[in-house]
């Protein structure tokens, strides 16, 4: 069967990924200062971390319009047997109305809540594109994928505030009180929605070791075929520990190293996650 697996940029998919399992993307709003640029296209994490360094404001994201969804699924959906489009949380964004009302006119487009962000997102999508490769119906791997979105872990390590201050998710105070205190907060994706777990004290790659090996030292019911290694503008010491900690306590068959713009404007630079699914 002739199909296409697509997503909204948020998956924080590399562009190696994206040609290996043919996947289409539809890139969200990215508003810097008044500009309106597209995700991955008009502007990457390294330009957001330099406007803001500038004295720029924090860029907004905003979500894939109708018409955008609207497009796209008129030209599949007449080229495919089925597509299957994965959106962001809902709870994150309104990317998943918009892909829903705009495939109500198509029988063929599924749309399915990822209920996460970033690679939470991309693992779902990689899971969507393996099914399809496998001969299954457009409704059987909606199905599959919307069952398996419950069992995606995706956290972060922060080490820096400024952003999320920036951003009204975090107080100054509290943000003057973790740095002042060496702290570093791991959020976590819960339901949909975003919160913080935990708080590591110590050098950024020293609590990114003790975060990896604790989402995964003892743990048999983690799936083993895939997981993220997902960042923005990590120091490449602190990639390399992550690394290092994930093989050790880790049994997955491929470590993915990925970076987006969805964890760039929401955290800033020098934020680190390892994301898989539990069986």
């Amino acid at each position: 069967m002739r199909y296409q697996i697509t997503s909204d940029s948020t998956c924080d998919l590399s562009p190696e990924l994206l040609q290996r399992y043919n996947i289409r993307l539809l890139p969200l709003y990215v508003n810097m200062d008044g500009k309106t640029l597209r995700d991955g296209v008009d502007v990457r994490p390294d330009d957001i971390y330099a406007h803001v360094s500038a004295g720029g404001g924090l860029p907004k994201t905003a979500a894939v319009n109708l018409a955008d969804y609207v497009r796209m699924f008129t030209e599949l959906s007449a080229q495919n047997d089925f597509v299957i489009h994965i959106c962001i949380s809902l709870d994150f964004s309104c990317c998943y109305q918009n892909a829903c009302a705009a495939a109500q006119e198509y029988e063929n487009v599924f749309v399915v809540d990822s209920e996460n962000l970033s690679t939470g997102q991309g693992l779902l999508v990689v899971a969507a594109a393996k099914l399809a490769e496998q001969g299954l119906s457009g409704a059987e791997i909606a199905e599959r994928v919307r069952a398996l979105a419950p069992k995606v872990e995706a956290s972060f390590l922060i080490e820096r505030l400024d952003y999320m201050r920036k951003g009204g998710r975090c107080s100054a105070v509290a943000a003057l009180g973790a740095n002042l205190l060496h702290l570093k907060p791991c959020i976590e994706v819960r339901n949909g929605k975003m919160a913080v777990c935990k708080k590591y004290r110590g050098s950024f790659e020293k609590c990114i070791r003790q975060y990896v090996k604790e989402r995964l030292d003892g743990r048999e019911g983690i799936a083993p075929e895939l997981a993220f290694i997902t960042h923005a503008a990590a120091d490449a010491n602190v990639v390399a520990a992550a690394k290092e900690e994930a093989a050790q306590y880790g049994s997955f068959e491929t470590v993915e190293e990925t970076q987006g713009c969805t964890v760039s404007c929401y955290c800033g630079p020098n934020t680190l996650g390892i994301l898989f699914v539990r069986k």
